[in-house]
């Protein structure tokens, strides 16, 4: 009798030793796999992903009247406008969720792009009146006014777009990361179980 209850302690003792190494060694894992995805994403940084070259000619005229509205004094100019644009993301700021319970990367959220825009301005032909100057104003107003059709002139093109299919291309990087540790990568509550579902997720 008294040796089957050292049987029995014995059996125990072991069956409660390999379930305690085991899982112990399972939740290293599990936690090192955890660091691994959020290490990953905190290496994302601003990833800029397009950029492209505008030109545009603007004619910029100005008139006031004076002498009791007998005399119209106009100022005018001819303004040549290269720019550089470039889309980006700031991938620091993507909003995430690592559930360890569920081996599930929630991807919340991902920024906006940001539109860069860096203008040179070349000035041809400026004739203004005595009573009429160049003043700061003017050419902050020219500024403005092309600023405003450029940005017009990028979403009429395929930068954005094109920066969209960068972005999804970086993306991927996190798919197949999470696909090779056996976890599961989602973005807003969808679960992204192949790289076409990349493809057809809305930013």
């Amino acid at each position: 009798m008294r040796k089957l209850l050292y049987v029995l302690i014995l059996v125990l003792m072991v069956m409660f030793g390999y379930r305690y190494f085991f899982n112990d060694k399972e939740e290293t894992i599990l936690h090192e796999n955890s660091a691994l995805i959020q290490e990953q994403i905190r290496n994302v940084s601003k990833l800029v992903v397009t950029e492209g070259h505008f030109s545009q000619v603007f004619t910029y005229k100005n008139s006031k009247a004076v002498f009791a509205n007998l005399v119209n004094v106009e100022k005018k100019a001819l303004v040549v406008v290269n720019a550089d644009v470039t889309v980006s993301y700031d991938l620091s700021q993507i909003e995430y969720e690592v559930d360890e319970s569920t081996k599930t990367l929630k991807i919340l959220s991902i920024p906006k792009e940001e539109i860069k825009i860096s203008p040179d301005f070349e000035y041809y032909d400026v004739t203004a009146d005595f009573l009429n100057p160049f003043k700061a104003e003017d050419y902050n107003k020219i500024k403005d006014k092309v600023n405003g059709q450029l940005m017009k002139k990028i979403e009429a093109s395929n930068l954005k777009s094109n920066a969209q299919n960068r972005l999804i291309s970086e993306l991927s990087k996190f798919f197949i990361l999470t696909n090779t540790l056996g976890w599961t990568l989602q973005y807003e509550g969808n679960s992204i179980k192949s790289s076409d579902d990349l493809q057809n997720i809305k930013l």
